[in-house]
């Protein structure tokens, strides 16, 4: 238990940055959807899910690649690791840059920004600084530093929200009564161009907050090592593309299959109810940030012992599906308040936060069997199950969106990371078994699946407050059906040192 209780200390840590920086950056949604029409929103979308797919390619697995490496019995220097993976994506970053800058033009009409190319350049400037400090963070986490990674990941934030709120609402209300104060670096046309700006600004503090931990010992590039590295993380790389891809595909393509000028605009309208839906991303992100380095460790450290660490993971996975779906009900419960997150406008497409917030769950799962390939070095396989998923991502979307329109991408994405989900057990069984409590996870999940239904019945003419506690009593009943279930207590839930102490006090 000590292993799980120090990953849910480092996942609380990440957890606590990913979900405040994340409930910040949220918080911008209501202005944006305010501010810009949902055509202009669209193309906010638009460009960060190509920014997504583009910054997945400039990592290229290296971030995973380090981890393993830097727990490889065979280099006993961790900076040595550290440094050849960070000069291999400074290149790699500075040459990306330089090609889309020699390339334009023809870069901005193909991400629907012609006549806008310094949105492009703003954020391919972004994507290279953000594809380079991956390294950095991923140092932070190796050396068990959250509370540094979490300072910075929070500085950055802010900066982005504080210049958003600058250029967008403060600097308007200046021009309407002095332009002349502001002129000479304002301009009232430039409209979502601020939000790639201030993204810019923020991702260039973040690079200079990760000086120190550049520096300090001696950079060296072990050309053997970095073949090893790409050899291993290659294959991560072709998983990581056609893994994005299955979450932004769908952004890329629906303008392209809705008809006319209709298809940017439903892509706003899609993007902004997705983000009522990442609060489930937030607690996968932060499971992430604090479980790849754990499996590694973990995997070396109990290396004589390998029951003992199957049993830990196990007990992981089945950890992270009850809270899952716990945030999953608990965001059903509450949807007639979070939908004010966005402007009424956007309200039709509500409908799919449930879908793409069980997408996402399935994603997360996906995530936690991804282990049994990392650790044998079979990372091949995860390249087969995203190519599954991207065929079966570009084939749906294809089928659906010309018919329901965004509907049509968050059904795509729900059979996708299903089939992913799926795939990746029974293969992983064969070559890797881990003795998954499969059996309550599917109870956990159909029976949130039937608390959704209960509330769904729940009649909205009573009014909004006694709808919300009628909904947050089904969860919180749930809840309890899991703990007794799994015989645990409020006061197993808490930390053995927080919970000495609150004893001591009283």
């Amino acid at each position: 238990m000590g292993a799980i209780k120090s990953l849910a200390k480092d996942t609380a840590v990440y957890g606590l940055s990913s979900i405040i920086g994340r409930f910040l950056n949220w918080l911008l949604v209501p202005l944006y959807t305010h501010v810009f029409a949902d055509a202009e929103y669209g193309v906010v979308t638009y460009v960060y899910s190509v920014v997504a797919l583009a910054l997945v390619i400039l990592t290229y697995g290296m971030e995973t690649g380090f981890f393993r490496f830097a727990n490889h019995e065979r280099y006993c220097s961790a900076e040595e690791v550290y440094s050849t993976a960070m000069t291999s994506l400074a290149v790699s970053s500075a040459l990306f840059f330089a090609a889309v800058m020699l390339t334009l033009d023809a870069c901005a009409a193909a991400m629907q920004c012609a006549g806008h190319e310094s949105f492009v350049a703003l954020m391919a400037a972004t994507v290279a600084l953000d594809a380079f400090t991956a390294i950095p963070f991923a140092w932070l986490r190796y050396r068990k530093r959250p509370m540094r990674f979490a300072a910075f990941r929070l500085a950055g934030i802010a900066i982005n929200i504080g210049l958003n709120l600058f250029f967008i609402l403060l600097c308007p209300m200046i021009w309407e009564h002095d332009p002349g104060l502001i002129e000479w670096f304002y301009d009232p046309g430039y409209g979502v161009g601020y939000v790639f700006l201030s993204n810019f600004i923020s991702s260039a503090a973040m690079l200079l907050m990760l000086i120190p931990d550049m520096t300090g010992f001696r950079w060296r590039f072990n050309t053997t090592l970095w073949r090893e590295m790409l050899r291993y993380s290659l294959p991560l790389l072709i998983f990581g593309v056609a893994g994005i891809m299955n979450q932004t595909l769908g952004n890329i393509m629906l303008p392209w299959l809705v008809s006319g000028s209709d298809g940017i605009a439903q892509l706003g309208i899609y993007g902004a109810n997705y983000k009522i839906a990442v609060v489930m991303v937030m607690f996968i992100q932060a499971f992430r940030f604090a479980y790849e380095p754990f499996i590694f460790a973990q995997a070396r450290r109990d290396a004589s012992t390998p029951e003992e660490t199957n049993r830990v993971f196990a007990l992981t996975m089945k950890y992270f599906v009850i809270f899952s779906l716990v945030i999953f009900l608990g965001v059903m419960a509450w949807l007639d308040l979070l939908k004010y997150l966005i402007d009424s406008s956007y309200f039709v497409g509500l409908r799919v936060v449930p879908v793409v917030m069980v997408a996402e769950f399935f994603f997360g799962v996906f995530f936690n069997l991804s282990l049994w390939y990392k650790l044998t070095d079979r990372t091949i396989w995860g390249t087969w199950f995203s190519i599954l998923g991207l065929v079966m991502t570009v084939g749906l979307n294809i089928l659906l969106v010309p018919r329901i329109g965004y509907m049509g991408c968050a059904w795509a994405a729900f059979a996708c990371y299903g089939t992913m989900m799926v795939a990746s057990y029974l293969v992983g069984r064969r070559h890797y078994p881990i003795p998954y409590d499969v059996r309550s996870c599917t109870l956990y999940f159909i029976g949130s699946i039937a608390a959704y239904g209960l509330m769904l019945l729940i009649p909205s003419g009573i009014g909004t407050v006694p709808v919300i506690a009628a909904r947050t009593l089904i969860v919180a009943l749930f809840a309890l059906a899991v703990m007794k279930r799994e015989r645990l207590t409020p006061a197993r839930l808490i930390p053995p040192a927080l919970r000495s102490r609150l004893m001591r006090r009283r």
